[in-house]
């Protein structure tokens, strides 16, 4: 069994900078919603009222983005050998669902609008103030942001929230530049809209890769067959390779198991370290176990073929 902790360090004090830059993201969101929430419901803006419903969202989010980060950076212990780095994963996840049903709330509102005209009256000119303010805190809390691992499902979660903030603020600026400008009271909940539906697409986007992990799915652009084919070819005494499993437990940490039937004679041990080093070098799969088998298969039901068979690949 080979297990590589390279990344634990380094691993470390990035996660102490993904909470600081959470941290302070959450206590802007949190300033800037109670300004919109005001703003909105002084001037009668629905974009401004689905904006701080958003950012309302985006505080619990980036809260739970925060919690997560710290939780992840807990040791192992007898009940959870892996540790808690799968807590990033669960928490994009749940951002994501979150994200769906506020997306489902602001369509619902703004088509509830778009069918009742009549009765809409604007202050625009609060409006443009409290979105400009919130579109330039939301480009700050974007950018701050910016140094996080874009790998990790847990701060892509709250990156996501942020830029749906960024455009909500976008499209409130705008709105409410052609409900003054132009009269265009419309605008308010048609751009709402607009914002949801941009929205939607990122929130599928998590909601796709983390369920992914979440199921043991196989890591994106690794693929199984290529994977044997390298092991087999990788030491003269590996015969084939089967019960091949990849996944992984968090983002960017990848494992595997796999089962390696060696020829008559073949050195164990030689065989065990030119499987780590193409896992790791070629795959960036860096804890794997494996299990050495001599020519005899021990495991049928796994598809492996005995010395009988010849040295086909399982």
């Amino acid at each position: 069994m080979a297990h590589s902790h390279d990344r634990g360090q380094d691993h470390e004090h990035a996660d102490g900078g993904s909470r600081g830059r959470l941290a302070f993201a959450f206590a802007l969101t949190c300033l800037m919603l109670v300004v919109e929430a005001l703003g909105g419901w002084w001037s009668g803006s629905l974009a401004l009222l689905a904006d701080a419903a958003h950012m309302l969202v985006d505080a619990g989010a980036l809260a739970l983005a925060w919690a997560a980060a710290a939780y992840a950076l807990k040791p192992a212990d007898a009940r959870r050998s892996f540790g808690y780095a799968r807590m990033e994963v669960l928490a994009g996840f749940v951002n994501a669902l979150v994200q769906l049903l506020l997306v489902a709330g602001i369509a619902y509102e703004a088509i509830r609008r778009l069918l009742a005209l009549d009765s809409i009256h604007i202050e625009s000119g609060v409006m443009l103030v409290v979105a400009a303010v919130g579109l330039a805190v939301n480009a700050i809390v974007l950018r701050s942001q910016h140094g996080n691992d874009h790998e990790n499902l847990n701060t892509a979660g709250a990156r996501l929230h942020v830029f749906g903030d960024l455009l909500g603020s976008v499209a409130t600026v705008l709105a409410a530049l052609l409900v003054r400008y132009l009269g265009w009271e419309w605008a308010d909940p048609a751009l709402s809209l607009l914002v949801s539906l941009l929205i939607l697409r990122g929130a599928f986007v998590l909601l796709k890769r983390s369920s992914h992990i979440l199921l043991e799915g196989v890591p994106e652009g690794v693929a199984p067959e290529a994977i044997r084919a390298a092991l087999v070819t990788a030491d003269p005494a590996i015969a084939e390779v089967h019960h091949l499993h990849v996944w992984q437990i968090a983002s960017g940490s990848r494992m595997a198991t796999l089962h390696a039937r060696l020829r008559e004679g073949g050195d164990a041990q030689q065989a065990l370290r030119s499987v780590q080093q193409v896992l790791r070098e070629r795959f960036s799969i860096s804890h794997v176990t494996v299990q050495i088998e001599s020519s005899d298969c021990l495991d049928p039901e796994s598809g492996c073929r005995d010395s009988g068979h010849g040295d086909g690949h399982g």
